[in-house]
């Protein structure tokens, strides 16, 4: 009888033991989670309107658009630096640029080409080497050519969300990075619509017509519900981050209504990883870029 008691439990321990932990504690395991990922598909989308003219938009300390381009080196350095802390066969890792809309200069779209970064077991050092280079220079001759052109062609970010973001940022057993420069306003003329308050766009003209300038701002928004319009659905094997907010002088809370629009928005289309990010010196925000693609708390 000893034996067959003991056999019994030997035999329920194992059974408990072998169950999928979601059955065992009753609660649920994560399955392919893509944030948890060795694998890093990074991309970068640039607003080329006019945020970026030094004319227009002077700042004496450092122009809008040289802040832009030690963005971008910190976001290569930490993919960099990401891809040198994995074994070479475990690499299956990628990085790229996007506008939208794209320029119409054929040169831009080549430069965006050069850009794109693939890394797999067959890649080497001297890979690795060139991708560093070209990320040391090539982004400064694409704000070098849209400022001297000047034909700005807007800020369609809106509409990259709701027709490419998921199949160019995106990717399967992948940790996805998708970083925005851009002031926080987006417009384009052919993405200029509402549905009801809400809208596809944000200019410091619409904020100002709204009255949105008092620290009651987030009431307001609610309570007339105000905001984008939700561009995309289960966005939440997506990582944000805005870099670059400046908001117009005039209104002490514009940057507030900025960032209000944007949490909105992203928290809408289920992406629950995102930080949003002022234009601030490059030195201030590279630890903040590495650290978030390391993804190091």
């Amino acid at each position: 009888m000893k034996k067959i008691f003991y056999l019994l439990i030997s035999s329920a321990i194992f059974i408990q033991c072998g169950k999928p932990k979601e059955q065992a504690s009753g609660g649920s395991v994560p399955v392919n989670n893509p944030s948890n990922s060795k694998n890093l598909n990074v991309s970068v989308l640039i607003d080329l309107s006019d945020r970026i003219d030094p004319e227009k938009n002077p700042n004496p300390t450092m122009e809008y658009f040289q802040r832009d381009i030690e963005y971008i080196k910190a976001i290569d350095k930490g993919f960099l630096e990401h891809i040198k802390g994995k074994k070479v066969i475990q690499l299956d890792d990628q990085m790229q640029v996007f506008f939208n809309p794209e320029p119409s200069d054929p040169k831009m779209n080549e430069l965006t080409k050069e850009l794109k970064a693939s890394f797999d077991k067959n890649t080497t050092k001297d890979n690795i080497d060139l991708v560093d280079k070209k990320y040391s220079s090539l982004p400064l001759q694409i704000y070098q050519s849209a400022i001297k052109d000047k034909q700005y062609v807007g800020s369609d970010i809106w509409e990259f969300f709701k027709n490419k973001v998921k199949d160019y940022c995106i990717k399967d057993d992948h940790r996805n990075i998708l970083f925005i420069l851009t002031d926080g306003y987006i417009y384009h003329k052919d993405s200029k619509f509402s549905e009801g308050r809400k809208t596809s766009y944000l200019t410091p003209e619409l904020v100002k017509s709204l009255k949105l300038n008092s620290s009651d701002l987030k009431i307001k928004i609610q309570d007339n519900g105000l905001g984008f319009i939700k561009a995309n659905d289960d966005l939440d094997n997506l990582e944000v981050i805005v870099l670059g907010i400046n908001p117009v002088k005039g209104n002490p809370f514009e940057s507030d209504v900025i960032k209000e629009y944007w949490e909105n928005w992203f928290k809408e289309m289920k992406i629950k990883n995102y930080q949003i990010k002022s234009a601030d010196l490059p030195s201030n925000l590279e630890p903040i870029i590495l650290k978030a693609i390391s993804n190091k708390n």
